[in-house]
C-alpha cells in the first residue's frame, strides 16, 4: 500500500514539472515563428498604459542667459502666446520690435522658465544699476551674487525692460533703424553692450525667424508678412489666440488677469463668476495647464 502511494506522488510531481515548462515548438517552423515573435518583444517593448509620451515634433533645446535652462519648442511657442500683447502694446508706445522684445524675453528668461524669471518675474536679464529703487535679488552672473531688479508681475519687466532702452543714452543709436528692422536691433543691442556674449545677435535672430516673430512687427507696421519657418504658428494659424494688442496698453487692463503662484482655471473662474469652460473658451486654450505669469481674458 505505502509503495503505491509512494508512485502516485512521484507521477503528481512529474506531471507538476512539465505543465511549469515553456511549450517547445516542435517543428522547425514553428520555432523560427517562435524565434521571431521573441525577438519582436524584445525590441519593441509595450509602452505603459496612460504615460505620455512626447511629440518628435517637440523638440528640446538648451537656454543659456543668467541660468542654464532645459524648454521645449512647445514651451517657447507659450511664452510667446502669454506675451505676444505686451510685445505689441510697447512697440507701438516705445518703437521697440515686438519681434525683438519677444526673442529677448525668450532668451533672457529661458521661455519663463530660467531662475531669474521664476525667483523675480525678471525677464530680460536686467541687473540694478544705480538708479534702481525697486527690489531686487541676487544671483550669478558676470560676477558672484550680483544685484538684479525684481518685479511684482511679468508685465512690469516687460515695462522696465522698453523704459531702460528708452531712457539710457548709450541704447539711442537703436532708434535710429526702422522699427521692423530686426537684424539691425539685434545686433545693435549687442553692439551697445546689453550683452557680452558675441553670438548674442544671432541667437535672436534665429528665435525671430524660427518662430516667425517677425509677423507682430507687421501687426504694428501694417506691411504683409510672409512666414519663414511654416510649421511655426502665425497669425492665420488657429491654435494662437489673438485680440486686440491695444489692451496692452494699461498692463492694469480690468479685462485681464495675471496668473499668480497657487492659481488653478477653476480657482480663476471662481473669482470672476465665470465657468471653467468659458474662460478657456474666451483664452483658447486646450487644457488646463496655466504658467505664473500669463495674462486671461476674464471680461
Amino acid at each position: 500500500m505505502i509503495k503505491k502511494i509512494v508512485l502516485l506522488l512521484v507521477i503528481l510531481a512529474l506531471a507538476s514539472c512539465s505543465s511549469s515548462k515553456p511549450a517547445i515548438a516542435t517543428t522547425k517552423k514553428a520555432a523560427a515563428v517562435q524565434a521571431r515573435t521573441a525577438a519582436t518583444k524584445r525590441n519593441n517593448p509595450a509602452k505603459p498604459i496612460g504615460k505620455n509620451y512626447p511629440s518628435t515634433n517637440n523638440k528640446t533645446e538648451v537656454i543659456q542667459s543668467t541660468s542654464k535652462t532645459v524648454v521645449t519648442s512647445d514651451l517657447i511657442n507659450n511664452y510667446i502666446l502669454q506675451y505676444q500683447e505686451i510685445a505689441v502694446g510697447n512697440m507701438k508706445t516705445y518703437g521697440i520690435p515686438a519681434s525683438i522684445i519677444l526673442a529677448q524675453g525668450i532668451l533672457e528668461s529661458g521661455a519663463g522658465r530660467g531662475d531669474l524669471a521664476l525667483e523675480a518675474n525678471n525677464h530680460f536679464g536686467i541687473k540694478c544699476h544705480k538708479d534702481w529703487l525697486g527690489e531686487s535679488v541676487r544671483h550669478d552672473d558676470d560676477s558672484a551674487q550680483e544685484c538684479f531688479r525684481k518685479y511684482p508681475q511679468a508685465s512690469e519687466s516687460y515695462r522696465d525692460h522698453a523704459l531702460f532702452l528708452v531712457g539710457k543714452k548709450r541704447y539711442e543709436s537703436l532708434f535710429t533703424y526702422e522699427k521692423d528692422d530686426y537684424k539691425a536691433w539685434a545686433k545693435g543691442l549687442r553692439a551697445c553692450g546689453y550683452a557680452t556674449d558675441p553670438k548674442y545677435p544671432d541667437k535672436l535672430i534665429s528665435y525671430i525667424e524660427r518662430y516667425n516673430l517677425h509677423q507682430y512687427d507687421c501687426q504694428v507696421t501694417g506691411k504683409n508678412y510672409v512666414p519663414i519657418n511654416t510649421s511655426a504658428p502665425t497669425r492665420s494659424s488657429s491654435s494662437v489666440a489673438y485680440s486686440d494688442p491695444k489692451i496692452n496698453m494699461n498692463p492694469y487692463d480690468p479685462n485681464l488677469y495675471e496668473v499668480q503662484k497657487g492659481d488653478t482655471l477653476y480657482s480663476i473662474s471662481k473669482k470672476f463668476n465665470l465657468l471653467v469652460e468659458d474662460l478657456k473658451r474666451k483664452n483658447n486654450l486646450t487644457d488646463n495647464a496655466i504658467s505664473i505669469g500669463q495674462r486671461l481674458k476674464v471680461k
